[in-house]
């Protein structure tokens, strides 16, 4: 890849990795919230998430704010090191870059369209009928 190819692909995987974040902290906090009022904090099947709701407000934004700062710093080190990573193998580290941001957002809308159906239908999407 030359320099400038490298630079705006990673200047559009910052894009990606806010998209992720924004909806797996965001969006998901909000919609367990939604949804731990309606069906109760007890049906969430994530452990810290049902510990992080029983909690005070600032300890929730705490939590989250800390994942942001880690995630983003560790991103920052993973960029990096593409940055130094000589051809070809730079091509290949860019599209394991690329599968990892696809997942986490595709994870991201499954957990959003989980908490969705919690909401609406009052069951998750992936639990028992």
């Amino acid at each position: 890849m030359t320099p400038d190819v490298t630079e705006s692909r990673i200047e559009e995987y910052w894009d990606w990795i806010a998209v992720a974040l924004f909806l797996l902290l965001t969006v998901d906090l909000l919609t367990t919230l939604a949804a731990a009022r309606l069906v109760g904090r007890g049906a969430e099947s994530n452990p810290l998430m049902r510990w992080l709701v029983g909690r005070s407000t600032l300890v929730v934004i705490g939590a989250h704010l800390a994942v942001v700062v880690v995630v983003t710093g560790f991103f920052r080190l993973l960029l990096d090191r593409l940055r130094l990573t000589p051809p070809p193998a730079d091509h290949y580290f860019a599209l394991l870059i690329e599968g990892w941001l696809g997942v986490l957002v595709a994870v991201g809308l499954a957990v959003f369209a989980n908490n969705l159906a919690v909401i609406v239908l009052g069951r998750g999407l992936f639990g028992p009928p």
